[in-house]
């Protein structure tokens, strides 16, 4: 059924409004921002689900797999991909390569060469609780009991879906999230995802552009539900991916008193707790909560992939009062397990105390230049953003920029949005568009900025280059035959540049400051047409 659903779709252009008042049942599959279904061709040789799991592959891997076949090197293959749209941080090989080879990473005993406690080994379980409390401000030592491990977070997405639905439940998620949590919770389990809508308006209780509250989660929950679609879970990003948010201690509360009030699991990812890098914003980890509204049912979820720049070694850590869904969960570590060297490796990194009490290595010398790096690669993409009058959310954790490239799509549709996303791939940058994120409006676009200085700079000329011959383009086109309707949602296209400054949350009624105001009158400006109808010559 899932196979001929995917089989049976229509084209790319559909308008997002479409898109979200069609059923749950057939949004679920809806793979049309990648693919052309009608080229889909079912193999003899695979089962129905293997035919899923060859069109997953074949659609969204369409970028990826291509850098990889013309991947940029200075030297070797200056005119080659250069690779904007994977989430790795390559600003800080030169610290981990130094500390993974130091003499303290290299042991091999007998316990590291056999089969292991499928939860991971006692001596990093302890260690990553020992973490785990010291990072996260835990009110209470966290117990290594708790503790599981797998090799990377999208295991433990498949595995929690797993064990936490049947087959054709779901999961309700807020969008734009990051897409591979699509293939994970559903490849293995066919579990779904329920999608609660952000968008970039600030209307009604959103007092910043794409806000989860918790009147969106219930109407997608209520939504579900009344089409007959069963949820069992919530899961939450934090910070978030693409957006680049961080909910402060009151919003996570109030997702967790929903889901307890409506008996959902929420699985919590904060893959990017350490890689908030600007002083100004502050982290606040689900168990660094005095009181968890319902611990049996809250599952947090982190990795060293990203906050350690080794997407390249897969470790991930699951932490859950619950010890039905450890047990569970652990009966899959068989085929998701974590070798036994690996796992020495990881608890000496996380294990580096020095003399004090807290990880001296880790806070002193790899942090603090990490952060000092994002914080700088971060500044220098948002300052060419600016420059080129390119709206973007300004936001100061995670390796990626949201950017909005509204004004340069005529139509405003996915189908649009596909192509600029492979006019950029065809001028050698890899971007990763709104689409891949189940974004509600067509046009953002997410930039990953955490790579060395002249790749960012080489991979901002491909961009603006793009960008002014699509301006040009569309101004001809303009010319040519008037469009009415583009003009909706659009940022606004003049020479004055408007972006989104970072969120705070507001202590009282007059905090907000004069940049915040101006922001906001300006995006008001935006979503208003005043200024089309009332110009200069409609007036002369």
């Amino acid at each position: 059924q899932a196979l001929s659903e995917i089989a049976g779709m229509g084209g790319g252009g559909s308008d997002p409004q479409e898109t979200r008042a069609r059923p749950l049942t057939e949004r679920r599959f809806d793979m049309h921002g990648f693919c052309n279904p009608s080229d889909f061709q079912r193999s003899p040789y695979l089962s129905a689900r293997g035919n899923i799991a060859n069109i997953f592959r074949g659609s969204t891997e369409e970028g990826y797999k291509a850098y990889h076949a013309d991947k940029y090197d200075e030297d070797k293959n200056p005119n080659g991909i250069i690779n904007f749209g994977t989430s790795e941080n390559k600003l800080c090989f030169d610290l981990m390569s130094k500390r993974l080879t130091q003499t303290d990473m290299n042991l091999m005993e007998p316990p590291l060469l056999q089969y292991p406690d499928w939860k991971g080994h006692m001596f990093l379980r302890e260690e990553v609780a020992r973490f785990l409390t010291y990072y996260c401000k835990a009110p209470a030592p966290l117990k290594a009991e708790n503790v599981i491990v797998l090799n990377g977070c999208g295991s433990l997405f498949s595995a929690l879906a797993t064990v936490l639905c049947d087959p054709g439940e779901a999961v309700l998620i807020a969008t734009p999230f990051y897409g591979g949590i699509t293939q994970s919770v559903f490849l293995y389990g066919n579990v779904k995802l329920v999608y609660a809508y952000l968008d970039s308006k600030i209307t009604g209780t959103s007092t910043r552009p794409f806000q989860l509250t918790v009147e969106k989660l219930e109407r997608a929950l209520q939504d579900a539900r009344a089409e007959g679609v069963t949820v069992r879970a919530l899961i939450l990003l934090n910070p978030q991916n693409p957006l680049g948010d961080i909910y402060s201690l009151s919003e996570l509360r109030d997702y967790l008193e929903f889901a307890k009030r409506h008996e959902l699991h929420v699985i919590v990812d904060e893959i990017y707790m350490l890689s908030v890098f600007d002083e100004s914003a502050t982290f606040h980890s689900v168990l660094g909560m005095d009181r968890l509204p319902d611990p049996q049912r809250t599952h947090v979820m982190w990795g060293i992939s990203k906050d350690f720049a080794v997407s390249g070694i897969r470790f991930g850590t699951l932490y859950t009062e619950n010890q039905d869904v450890a047990n569970a969960v652990a009966s899959l570590c068989y085929f998701h397990g974590v070798c036994g060297p690996v796992q020495h490796k990881v608890a000496q990194l996380l294990r580096d105390r020095g003399e004090s009490v807290a990880p001296y290595w880790i806070n002193q010398v790899y942090l603090r230049a990490n952060h000092a790096r994002l914080k700088a690669a971060h500044t220098y993409v948002t300052d060419e953003l600016k420059t080129l009058g390119v709206p973007f959310l300004n936001r100061n954790a995670g390796f990626f920029v949201w950017i909005d490239f509204r004004k340069y799509l005529r139509t405003g549709t996915f189908e649009e949005e596909m192509l600029l996303w492979r006019r950029f791939l065809d001028n050698k940058v890899l971007l990763s568009c709104g689409k891949a994120f189940e974004c509600s409006e067509p046009g953002w676009f997410r930039i990953i900025f955490a790579d060395k200085t002249h790749r960012l700079q080489l991979g901002m000329q491909r961009i603006r280059k793009v960008l002014e011959e699509r301006e040009q383009e569309i101004q001809a086109e303009e010319k040519e035959q008037p469009c009415q309707s583009d003009q909706d949602g659009k940022a606004d296209s003049t020479d004055e540049v408007i972006f989104v400054s970072r969120h705070q949350e507001p202590t009282c009624a007059g905090s907000s400051n004069l940049g915040d105001l101006i922001g906001l009158l300006q995006q008001q400006m935006r979503s208003s047409d005043w200024l089309q109808k009332n110009t200069a010559e409609q007036f002369a």
